[in-house]
């Protein structure tokens, strides 16, 4: 259960709550929204106040300038999407008018026949150089990387295997705001530093087990794809300790750790406060 004095909760990615919480009333019994803002009731999900607005989920966060996996905390006020906050559709470009022909010159008595031209040899065609091969484009530089911030906590690796999806890449489309680690079945997943346990459940959209653990100062670590959980909400956990065995759930296609640095839910690049690999 989870434990009073936290303070964020998540916005799963779903139209339900991820697990019981009995201090909040059943979703069923609550209404509809119709103020244009809300502030965050214990219980509430970031899924269930999009659907009792009847707004959809992405454009609710970025309404608020909160990504995915939409966490919030209570007493946060949540302003609901403008009309027309959907993203839009591709508007289909007018045709362009098809040119006139143009005019026909005035008719004219015949025109007398021009001479015959005197036949010339004919030049043999010179050769044709063959293009020059064109060389591959240079591959674009990636971004200077933005500054660490020196009050962060000093992570760890949450797990062993190689990094596949760098910070800001797109998968399906989407940047990434974490990495994403890939190794083998059972293999240990471990709290990047010392915190308590925010959240430790199911999130079926996307990130399928998933864990959140707060370090103080507003920075949380988010441990996604998860298989056997062995920590639970409201759990202290020291750095490198065991939370998790790496599984494949949510979107995962292959045994992965999709892990996120975050700092007042704001994403941050894990590997600018990740060690160097050897």
């Amino acid at each position: 259960m989870r434990s009073a004095p936290a303070a964020l909760l998540i916005g799963v990615m779903a139209a339900a709550p991820l697990c019981a919480q009995p201090q909040a009333r059943p979703a069923a019994q609550r209404g509809m929204i119709v103020a244009w803002t809300y502030t965050v009731q214990p219980g509430d999900t970031f899924a269930e106040i999009a659907r009792r607005w009847g707004v959809d989920m992405v454009a609710l966060g970025e309404a608020n300038g909160i990504p995915s996996p939409y966490v919030i905390r209570v007493g946060q006020v949540l302003r609901r999407p403008e009309a027309g906050g959907a993203p839009r559709g591709r508007t289909t470009p007018a045709a362009r008018p098809t040119p006139l022909p143009p005019p026909s010159p005035p008719a004219s008595a015949t025109p007398a026949p021009s001479p015959s031209p005197t036949a010339s040899p004919t030049p043999t065609p010179a050769a044709t150089p063959r293009p020059a091969p064109t060389l591959r484009p240079p591959l674009p530089a990636r971004p200077p990387r933005p500054a660490r911030e020196s009050d962060a906590p000093r992570i760890q690796w949450p797990t062993e295997g190689a990094v596949v999806t760098h910070f800001g890449e797109r998968v399906s489309g989407i940047p990434t705001n974490g990495i994403d680690l890939t190794a083998h079945y059972g293999t240990k997943v471990r709290a990047a530093a010392a915190g308590t346990v925010l959240y430790a459940g199911k999130e079926p959209e996307r990130f399928g087990q998933l864990i959140l653990i707060d370090h103080g100062g507003g920075w949380v670590t988010a441990y996604a794809y998860l298989g056997t959980m062995t920590v639970k909400e409201g759990d202290k956990v020291t750095a490198r300790e065991r939370i998790a065995l790496v599984g494949k759930s949510g979107e995962a296609t292959r045994p992965t750790v999709h892990f996120e640095l975050r700092r007042n839910n704001v994403p941050r690049d894990p590997e600018l406060y990740l060690p160097s690999r050897l």
